[in-house]
């Protein structure tokens, strides 16, 4: 019998406010043409006025427990990826474990920026096939905007705020092709903390600080780092990339998933792309694409999905699942 993590619902959340880039045009020295021929996006959600990393993050957690069939009691581990929490402490997974009714159970907050989804998601897979939880929550949450420089416009049309869930289900069974979470590598490399970095901080400057980054060598950091782990993965999982049926990419900028899929040899109508309509939403982003695809029914059940991203440390990895 081998024990798995089994996907049993997705959800998300975006804030009301949708900016496109003409209003964005109005603000800073850009223009839609210049954003959506070098990033591919055309808007982004920012948060407003009570909206907050927690709310969208209860918000997108209800939808994944509905669409699991279970209740917050139900669930005994909540791990949410953030850079961008309500509160320095405590942990805003325990916001939302309360706002659903999961008092009691584990909840803590992992910070690994675009990376977190994925770092969350494989050590709640650790946790449930060790038995330390039967079922967990697994969330990526983030208000980004509020650690943008909106004079700068090489970060700030980059940017946006939402939030993606999933439910996680420790199932047990001897058939080799059930679902479940497959393969998961993870990475980082802190010799590259100044190409992608927010520069302040608790213990340094005493504030939250802004974003900052050097684009074109990032650029060329995740191609190289996504194309080398996913090959990590599909080795230890034992498929080749023809058998991945969806690329579900951290949703960064169009080019470096074009990129990455060219890697891989796979052809762009299996990668999920959303960067058009959310931008970068950082630790959120893999789980809101995720989301989207099953939803209108792209992906379906059985299919294997491979999830992957690369963030601010610098962090990456990714996770193959049989949905």
């Amino acid at each position: 019998m081998t024990r798995r993590s089994v996907l049993i619902g997705t959800g998300s959340a975006l804030p009301t406010r949708v900016v496109p880039n003409a209003e964005l045009a109005e603000k800073v020295d850009t223009s839609d043409e210049w954003i959506v021929e070098r990033t591919g996006i055309r808007q982004r959600y920012l948060a407003g006025e009570g909206e907050t990393t927690s709310s969208l993050a209860t918000a997108a957690a209800r939808q994944a427990l509905e669409a699991a069939g279970v209740d917050g009691k139900d669930v005994d581990l909540i791990i949410l990826a953030t850079a961008t929490p309500d509160q320095t402490f405590p942990a805003t997974a325990t916001i939302v474990q309360h706002a659903i009714g999961a008092n009691g159970g584990i909840a803590f907050d992992v910070a690994a920026v675009c990376s977190g989804f994925l770092y969350a998601m494989g050590v709640a897979d650790s946790m449930l096939r060790c038995g330390q939880a039967r079922r967990a929550l697994v969330i990526g949450a983030e208000t980004f905007s509020r650690i943008l420089d909106w004079e700068d416009r090489t970060t700030c049309v980059l940017f946006g705020d939402g939030a993606g869930a999933v439910v996680l289900e420790a199932r047990e069974s001897e058939d080799a092709n059930a679902p479940g979470i497959l393969a998961t590598k993870l990475h980082a490399d802190g010799a590259h903390n100044q190409l992608l970095f927010v520069d302040g901080g608790v213990s340094t400057t005493g504030d939250v600080g802004k974003l900052r980054m050097k684009g074109r060598e990032v650029f060329r950091h995740a191609v190289v780092n996504l194309a080398t782990v996913l090959g990590e993965v599909l080795e230890e999982a034992g498929f080749k990339s023809e058998d991945i049926d969806w690329l579900v990419p951290h949703q960064a900028n169009a080019r470096i998933l074009e990129a990455t899929a060219k890697k891989l040899h796979m052809p762009s109508e299996k990668v999920v792309v959303t960067v058009q309509d959310h931008a970068n939403t950082s630790a959120a982003s893999v789980p809101l694409a995720l989301d989207c695809a099953i939803r209108d029914g792209r992906i379906k059940p059985g299919q294997l999905v491979m999830l992957e991203a690369m963030g601010g440390g610098f962090t990456w990895g990714a996770s193959l699942i049989r949905i």
